[in-house]
C-alpha cells in the first residue's frame, strides 16, 4: 500500500496578541493551524496571553510535534481555568453559569463591578505576596529549558520596561518562567515582575504584539496576525466601564498600528522603486495576513479577559479555530506570493 503524499508545506511567522482570557480565541487559532499541518512556523512574536500560547505551543512542538502542542495547549488552559477559580467573583458552584456572548450576562455584570472595585486599589496593597496562580500552571506545563535551547520556531517576548517605558524582547536563549509572567503583568493585578534588576509590565503597552523583530530576525516574509483586541468599534461608550474597555483597546492597538503603518510606508517605497539599489537589501517587503476579532470581541465586556470559565474557554477556542478554518480555506494559496490584508484599507484608512 503506497504511503499517503504529506501536504505541501509553507513556512509563516505568527504575530499574537494579548488580552486575558480572549487568549484562548488564538488557542484555537494555533489548534486548528496545527491540525491542518500545512505551515511550518518560523517565528513567533506575542505578548501577554499570546506569550503563554506561544512558549505553550513551541514546546509542545519541540517534545512532540503539532499533535504534542495541541495537546498541551488544551492542557494549558484547563489548569488556567481551574486555577482562574481564585479570582472568580460568582462561583459556578452556587450560582448556575450560561455563557451568552453579550453584556447581559449577569455573571459578567458582577465580574465587571469587582474589577472596576480592584483597578481602584495597588497589587501592592491588595496582594502583597504577589501571588500569581499562572507561575503554577506555566511551571506545570513547560520546561523552560527545553524552549532555551529550541531553534525553531523563534520566540520573541514583548514585556514593558517600568523604568525606561520601552519594550523588552524575550528570545529562546532568555526564556523563563518570569519573562512570560512579564510580559502578562497587568499593573493592576500584579506587581510588575523583576528581571535581572529590571521590572516589567505588560508588553502589550508597548507592542501586542511587536512585529519589527520578525523583520530582522526572520527570514520569511510572511506574518499571519491574530487579533484579540477589536480595532473598530461603532458606538460611542458611555459607561465609565465603556469607556475604559475602549480606552484600553486603543491603548493596546496602538503601538502595532505604528508599525502597520512603518510597514505600509516600506512597501511604497519599494513597490515604487522609491529606493537606490544599495539600499534595497536592507528592507523586507513583509506579506501580511490577519485573522481579525472584532465581530466576536465586539459582543464581550472587558470583564469577560478576567473570566477562566471552562465553557467561555471553549467557546472561544472554537470560535478561534473555525476563523482559522475559514482563513487557510481563503488565504494559504496567498502564503509566500502575497499579502493577503491591505493595511491602508484595513487599519489606516478606515471608514
Amino acid at each position: 500500500m503506497a504511503s499517503q503524499a504529506k501536504p505541501q508545506t509553507k513556512p509563516i511567522n505568527l504575530a499574537l496578541q494579548g488580552g486575558g482570557a480572549h487568549g484562548a480565541f488564538t488557542w484555537g487559532v494555533l489548534d486548528a493551524l496545527l491540525e491542518d499541518g500545512r505551515l511550518t512556523f518560523e517565528g513567533i512574536s506575542a505578548a501577554s496571553a499570546g506569550a503563554m500560547n506561544a512558549a505553550v505551543m513551541a514546546y509542545g512542538h519541540n517534545k512532540g510535534g503539532a499533535e504534542k502542542a495541541r495537546e498541551l495547549l488544551e492542557a494549558f488552559w484547563s489548569e488556567i481555568s481551574q486555577a482562574g477559580a481564585f479570582y472568580r467573583p460568582v462561583s459556578q458552584a452556587w450560582m448556575p453559569h450560561t455563557w451568552a456572548l453579550d453584556l447581559q450576562d449577569s455573571n459578567a455584570a458582577m465580574t465587571s463591578a469587582f474589577w472596576q472595585i480592584l483597578s481602584r486599589y495597588s497589587p501592592f496593597n491588595i496582594n502583597p505576596l504577589n501571588y500569581n496562580p499562572i507561575r503554577g500552571v506555566l511551571e506545570k506545563i513547560l520546561d523552560c529549558d527545553t524552549l532555551r535551547h529550541c531553534k525553531a520556531p523563534q520566540l520573541f517576548i514583548t514585556a514593558t520596561n517600568v523604568r525606561t517605558g520601552t519594550p523588552k524582547i524575550f528570545t529562546n536563549k532568555e526564556m523563563c518562567i518570569e519573562c512570560l509572567l512579564a510580559s502578562a503583568a497587568l499593573p493592576y493585578m500584579f506587581q510588575p515582575q523583576e528581571i535581572d534588576g529590571e521590572f516589567y509590565w505588560d508588553g502589550g503597552y508597548m507592542g501586542n504584539p511587536s512585529l519589527w523583530p520578525l523583520f530582522y530576525e526572520a527570514r520569511c516574509r510572511d506574518i499571519l496576525l491574530v487579533h484579540v483586541n477589536p480595532i473598530v468599534r461603532e458606538e460611542v461608550p458611555e459607561s465609565g466601564a465603556e469607556i475604559e474597555n475602549r480606552l484600553n483597546e486603543i491603548t493596546f492597538n496602538a503601538a502595532l498600528l505604528k508599525e502597520l503603518r512603518a510597514i505600509d510606508f516600506v512597501k511604497k517605497l519599494l513597490h515604487e522603486d522609491m529606493l537606490k539599489e544599495h539600499h534595497k537589501s536592507r528592507y523586507k517587503d513583509i506579506l501580511l495576513h490577519a485573522i481579525r476579532t472584532d465581530d466576536v470581541m465586539r459582543g464581550l465586556s472587558a470583564a469577560s479577559k478576567f473570566d477562566t470559565d471552562w465553557g467561555f474557554l471553549c467557546d472561544l477556542r472554537d470560535m478561534g479555530r473555525a476563523a482559522a478554518q475559514d482563513w487557510l480555506q481563503k488565504h494559504f494559496k496567498n502564503i509566500g506570493k502575497s499579502a493577503s490584508v491591505d493595511i491602508q484599507r484595513d487599519y489606516l484608512n478606515i471608514s
